[in-house]
Parts: C-alpha cells; sequence; structure tokens
C-alpha cells in the first residue's frame, strides 16, 4: 500500500511519541489510515480498475501540490532514463495491484484479502535471492515457514471453507495483489536515489496512465453513475489514503530509523483485521486468528 521503507534513506533522530506532530505520531495515523481503506472501498460502488485510476490521478496531484506549497521543485535532474522507464513499470505494477486487492475485497473478507496481501515479505524474501543475490538467514527461512503455515490456516482451507468460489477467488486475488508489490518493492530497491516525493508522484501517474486501456478494453467508464456519497468517499480514497497518508509516511521516514518504520508498518494489517471485525462483523476462525497471528508475527520477527 505504500513505498518499501527500505529502499528510503531514514535519519536516525530523536523522536517523543507525546507530540502530536512527531515522526512517531505520523508513522502511527499513515498505518491506521492505510488499513482503513478496505472498508472504504466496500462502500464505492464503482469498477475497482476506475477507482485506481481516480487514486492515481488524485494522490498524484495532492503529492504535486505538497511540492508546490514547500516551494520545492520537481527534481528532474535526479532521475535517469533508465530510472524514469522502471519507475514507470514499477507505476503500472502498482496500478494492477490496487485492482486485484480492491477485487479481493470484494470477493473476501477484508481480514482475510489484507492478510493474504501482507504474504508480500515472504515473496520478497523468496525472489530476492535468485533475482538480487541477497543472502537469506536462518531466522528468515523460519519466518518464511511460519507465515506459509498461517496462510493456510488464514484460507480456510483446513476447515474445507477455502475452496468455495467466492473466498477462494478473493484468496488468490490477493496473493496476486502481493506478487505485483514485491515486484514494486524490488524494483525500488534499485531506484534508492530517487527522491521519494518525485519518486512517488511519477509512480502513481504511471498507474493511473496504465490502467487507461484496461478501462478502455473494459468498458469500464460506461458502466457506472457517481451519486454525491460516492464522489465524497473516492476523494478520500484519492486524497487521505494516498495523497495525506503518503505525507505523513515520508514525513515520519525521514526521521524514524528505518527497522522502527519497518516494524511501525504492521499497523496496517492489524487496523484491517480489527475492522473487519468490528465495524463489518466479518467472520474470522479461531485458525484465522492463529494465522493472522502467524503471519504478522512472522514479519515482524524477521524485520527485529
Amino acid at each position: 500500500m505504500y513505498p518499501d521503507v527500505n529502499s528510503e534513506k531514514s535519519l536516525t533522530m530523536q523522536y517523543s511519541s507525546q507530540n502530536p506532530g512527531s515522526p512517531l505520531f505520523k508513522m502511527l495515523l499513515s498505518m491506521v489510515i492505510f488499513g482503513t481503506i478496505g472498508i472504504f472501498r466496500r462502500s464505492i460502488p464503482l469498477p475497482s480498475e476506475v477507482l485506481a485510476f481516480a487514486r492515481g490521478i488524485l494522490g498524484g496531484l495532492f503529492l504535486l501540490l505538497i511540492l508546490k506549497g514547500k516551494r520545492q521543485a520537481f527534481s528532474w535532474r535526479l532521475i535517469r532514463k533508465k530510472s524514469f522507464v522502471l519507475l514507470v513499470l514499477s507505476g503500472a505494477m502498482i496500478g494492477f495491484n490496487w485492482i486485484l486487492l480492491f477485487e479481493a475485497y470484494k470477493y473476501t473478507t477484508v481480514a482475510v484479502a489484507t492478510l493474504c496481501y501482507y504474504m508480500q515479505p515472504v515473496i520478497v524474501l523468496l525472489l530476492a535471492r535468485p533475482l538480487l543475490h541477497e543472502k537469506i538467514t536462518r531466522r528468515q527461512y523460519l519466518c518464511v515457514g511460519l507465515a506459509l503455515i498461517g496462510m493456510v490456516l488464514v484460507s480456510g482451507i483446513l476447515q474445507g471453507d477455502g475452496s468455495a468460489s467466492g473466498n477462494g477467488a478473493g484468496i488468490l486475488l490477493g496473493l496476486g495483489a502481493a506478487v505485483l508489490y514485491a515486484g514494486v518493492v524490488l524494483l525500488n530497491k534499485t531506484l534508492s536515489r530517487v527522491p521519494a516525493y518525485e519518486k512517488t508522484t511519477i509512480q502513481l501517474f504511471s498507474a493511473a496512465i496504465a490502467l487507461i486501456p484496461y478501462m478502455g478494453w473494459q468498458g469500464s467508464l460506461r458502466s457506472f453513475t457517481l451519486s454525491p456519497s460516492s464522489i465524497v468517499l473516492l476523494l478520500i480514497v484519492g486524497v487521505v489514503h494516498t495523497g495525506i497518508a503518503y505525507v505523513l509516511y515520508f514525513g515520519a521516514l525521514e526521521a524514524l530509523p528505518a527497522r522502527t518504520a519497518a516494524l511501525l508498518s504492521y499497523i496496517d494489517p492489524v487496523t484491517a483485521v480489527l475492522l473487519s471485525a468490528v465495524w463489518l462483523h466479518e467472520p474470522l476462525s479461531i485458525s484465522g486468528i492463529i494465522g493472522a497471528i502467524l503471519i504478522i508475527g512472522s514479519a515482524i520477527y524477521s524485520e527485529s
């Protein structure tokens, strides 16, 4: 849902959790905002590709406004031709990643879709060795194993309820979104010299542009109408869940140690799971709860 924390330069500065403007507060707030997007998606009667397109456009415009408000020029000189191509490619992957995630919310619970999506760190670990020649430690192998066990428990296969067409489709869509986002994380590792705001702005606009042919093929722009409430919710997803959340995220990332930021990022799935149960009254079995603990816990343990 947000850029790879390990690809950004972090400064180990002193901060106070008591200050509402502190980096810690900004990170916590951005993660809670990211964790609520599934709730909003459930209330927006739009095709997933249209919602993803709007999110990219609105989020990108908001980041440009922030740069202008800071009187900070867009640093094109730091973006080389190869980097720009990779940014556009990763942006397109982000766009289709959003589509798969938004579709997953339609077929299964917000909790299950989110937990499937948070298999992304496991996928990154498995791909990093052959693609980036990074060494995987015994601890990380253990975390991969625990996360896979957690995924089996969350899917409901052992209880016989994971094979239903709806839930099964939602699980596959969530995992597909995780694979695409893992690809974005791996590409971002090669783009560490591109400033965070410029990187994300190009990726958001690229996500939106990449979806235009798909929307035309699907006939998406002819198949829906916008009510006043839908417009308000769409603006919230585009401005709050994308623009404001990223501004808070980057503001915190500049001051928090990378490991602290990585650990705090798991507030996102915890928020989604809790809201799924409390707000939407979506059931999560005992085995599902154990699976959620294994998936989130293994990710946190691998970062600690």
